[in-house]
């Protein structure tokens, strides 16, 4: 099945999006270790972080990668632009490994090749989204009662992360704050979505902007953008680059592709096959994440708990 102009120049930006936020993990990373040594850690509530340069530098490369990807989402659909975000899987272990000197084992690289592999079983056998003409329809494919529960559940995990398990299992325990960055980024990617589709409309001639509910769906990605960016900086300044960026992508896809399920139907009149080998790209990318986060335990940099964290 060939590519449209615009799926092609979704996919050029989506390519593009994942160097830049590949290299922003490890330039932020670099800059979160300057900060920490002169105050207090991010992972510790700290915010000096705030007044390093570095750590702006690797934000200011992570704010150009998600324009990239923002301008992908009005060209092409989220089922295939979400899952390229595994290149920056590559660029951000490769530079850690070179860069951070956090060594990326055998099993990690086979990890990431795994990733790969299923991400673009994906891509090649995902189901076409349908077209969206406005910002109105997208607020009614949002609005329905399947989309509004996978919302509420989404909010009840956050409250339920953010205020039970984070204070206590934060620091001992990637998958909180991993876990809050990726249910909310699933309704960030939802929002951002529809901005797109409102600015690409709106340049065309027909301004969306003049309804409440593009401004909505931009409250939406500000707070969610927000959230999103403060649990990210403590995942990367406890916990190994190469293990976060790898875990961050599968769970963000696996929640955004889920929640692009439910809220546009994509899988409707999809055939039996296309749907098994779409479950397949997802078990690999599983499997691959699986190995990734074993390797957590082979990674002499890796600090992985309080007592080491004071050490260092």
């Amino acid at each position: 099945m060939g590519l449209s102009a615009d799926n092609v120049r979704g996919l050029l930006l989506a390519l593009s999006s994942s160097f830049f936020i590949g290299a922003s993990f490890i330039v932020k990373k670099k800059g979160l270790k300057r900060a920490g040594a002169s105050g207090l850690r991010a992972g510790s509530g700290g915010f000096s972080y705030l007044v390093e340069p570095l750590w702006w530098a690797g934000m200011i490369a992570m704010i150009v990668g998600e324009v990239a990807n923002f301008a992908a989402y009005a060209f092409a659909p989220a089922i295939l632009v979400t899952p390229l975000g595994a290149l920056s899987i590559i660029v951000s272990s490769v530079l850690a490994h070179f860069v951070l000197k956090e060594r990326l084992q055998t099993f990690g690289i086979l990890g990431c090749l795994l990733c790969v592999v299923g991400s673009v079983t994906i891509v090649l056998h995902a189901p076409q989204e349908k077209e969206i003409e406005s910002v109105k329809q997208v607020w009614y494919l949002a609005t329905e009662p399947g989309f509004i529960i996978y919302t509420l559940v989404v909010i009840g995990l956050d409250v339920f992360l953010i205020f039970k398990l984070a204070p206590t299992y934060g620091h001992t325990h990637m998958f909180v704050y991993i876990g809050i960055c990726s249910v909310t980024g699933s309704l960030t990617v939802m929002s951002v979505k529809a901005l797109a589709i409102a600015l690409k409309l709106s340049f065309s001639g027909m301004n969306q902007f003049i309804y409440f509910q593009t401004w909505f769906f931009a409250l939406v990605v500000a707070f969610c953008v927000v959230l999103q960016m403060n649990y990210l900086n403590k995942a990367l300044d406890v916990f190994n680059t190469s293990v976060v960026s790898p875990v961050y992508y599968v769970m963000f896809t696996s929640f955004t592709i889920l929640a692009s399920m439910i809220m546009f139907k994509d899988w409707a009149g999809q055939q039996a096959s296309q749907i098994a080998t779409t479950l397949c790209g997802f078990m690999t990318i599983l499997s691959g994440i699986f190995i990734l986060h074993k390797t957590k335990d082979m990674l002499e940099s890796v600090p992985s708990s309080p007592a080491i964290l004071e050490s260092t």
